[in-house]
């Protein structure tokens, strides 16, 4: 707003002062919450959901004494193991002395010092060509076209192990098409095109989606289940990625909704015993008998709260008390059962005396109504085996993806997030699992062609 002069201002009429204030108070309201909001501490991974990526690196003081790199002292050297059945020995004999040159070609060796080399040979790709021969019936005038074995369809011009690779490339390692491109070519002397790369993940993508549905099936059966959702962009639309993982599988959906839907849509019928989660209002529509409130978000939200007062002793008090019920539950194998039954009865009733009490402020109040509100919700993975107190697997779960996102700015299409979720679901399920990855997805891509390169017998 535009002031008038000073020296005018005892000449305003009183319906002229009246709103000149009212407009200066207008003013004054907003300038003050903007100076709240500045002088509000920066978010940070140790305050926020905000991933450690985005925290402000410092530079190191210049006189900073260095760490010692490498092991510490008296740790116990280790070598590479040797391999039982090398490809190829050499043996390297003595038939000299190399100071008297005395002949010791006939004398015993007292030791063999074994030593190994690890080398890759040079990679050919194998082309396969097929012939089918086309012969006209005499009788009746027709054409035959020799049948193709499975695996060498008309159709396909890169093998299962090629494709599979580029998969692993993109989806794995998060290689642009034109880096998946340069590779193929300089490692392994294939020329694949971006086009052809792309066409490799669209019938990956395709191969993967009945597995990826029978892992999401597995997972909605689960008794825990955890789940979380990051963004994703879609043909230059915001969407949604979500995940949601148990002890059986991880499983992945992209949608352009952040809604209850999307869970309906994966649970169908199914109830879980207990479901894992932020305090986002859609997780707590999850259809579950009980749900456990991630502690990390919640030890988060109390950080950012202390860094604006510091002295707050309610919310010093309840992190502590979070951080003691995590340090149980990681030892909960160590106690008898009667023991940890009786702390664990002691952290609820501390539990119940810090949400008794009363506190001020905007920030601690919204935190103290979330857990009176979600009070039951707070310490369920101290009664049940298997919950676990935090949403922390989902968020690595989730990590891989983000990383892509940031990488290839997202999917042109939506047939390649529908391909990219259906394909993380094979890849992280592996992981879990204790598989390898490569052949995972190497089942996807059809029936093997190196057999028909084995030499046949005349």
């Amino acid at each position: 707003m535009t002031l008038p002069p000073l020296e005018q201002i005892e000449h305003l009429a009183h319906t002229e002062l009246v709103a000149l204030v009212k407009a200066l108070m207008a003013e004054n309201v907003a300038l003050r919450a903007e100076l709240d909001k500045l002088r509000q501490p920066p978010s940070t991974s140790r305050n926020s959901s905000q991933p450690p990526s985005r925290d402000a690196k410092r530079n190191l003081p210049a006189d900073r004494k260095h760490k010692k790199l490498g092991p510490p002292f008296g740790h116990a050297s280790k070598t590479r193991p040797l391999v039982d059945q090398p490809d190829r020995i050499i043996e390297a004999t003595v038939e000299w002395c190399q100071h008297c040159q005395a002949d010791l070609r006939g004398v015993e060796s007292r030791a063999v010092v074994r030593h190994q080399l690890t080398e890759l040979p040079p990679i050919t790709p194998l082309v396969l060509e097929t012939r089918q021969h086309e012969v006209v019936c005499p009788d009746c005038q027709r054409i035959t076209r020799g049948e193709l074995p499975e695996g060498l369809e008309a159709g396909r011009s890169f093998g299962p192990r090629l494709a599979a690779t580029v998969v692993y490339l993109k989806h794995e390692q998060h290689l642009s098409y034109e880096r998946v491109t340069q590779l193929c070519h300089d490692l392994f002397g294939v020329a694949v095109s971006e086009g052809g790369a792309s066409a490799i993940l669209q019938r990956a993508g395709e191969a993967a989606q009945p597995a990826a549905a029978a892992i999401g099936a597995q997972v909605a059966q689960s008794a825990i289940i955890g789940s979380d959702e990051t963004s994703a962009r879609v043909a230059g639309r915001n969407w949604w990625q979500w995940v949601f993982r148990s002890v059986v599988g991880v499983y992945f959906l992209i949608r352009a909704s952040r809604g209850a839907q999307v869970i309906a849509e994966v649970m169908g019928e199914q109830r879980a015993e207990c479901w894992v989660c932020d305090c986002f209002s859609t997780q707590l529509k999850a259809p579950a008998h009980r749900r456990q409130l991630c502690l990390a978000h919640q030890l988060r939200d109390l950080q950012r709260l202390l860094e604006q007062r510091p002295q707050l002793q309610w919310a010093v008090a309840l992190q502590a008390l979070f951080r003691e019920a995590i340090h149980l539950w990681n030892r909960r194998t160590e106690l008898r059962p009667q023991g940890y039954a009786r702390r664990v009865s002691a952290l609820e009733h501390r539990l119940d005396g810090l949400l008794q009490r009363r506190v001020h402020g905007t920030q601690a109040r919204r935190l103290w109504k979330r857990y009176r509100l979600h009070r039951e919700q707070l310490f369920v993975f101290l009664h049940y085996p298997g919950v676990p107190p935090d949403n922390n697997a989902c968020e690595r779960a989730l990590r891989p993806s983000v990383i892509h996102r940031k990488v290839t700015n997202g999917f042109r299409s939506e047939w390649g997030a529908h391909a990219y979720a259906a394909l993380a679901t094979i890849i992280e399920t592996a992981k879990l699992r204790g598989n390898s990855v490569f052949d995972a997805l190497l089942d996807l891509m059809g029936p093997p062609v190196l057999p028909f390169l084995a030499p046949q017998n005349p």
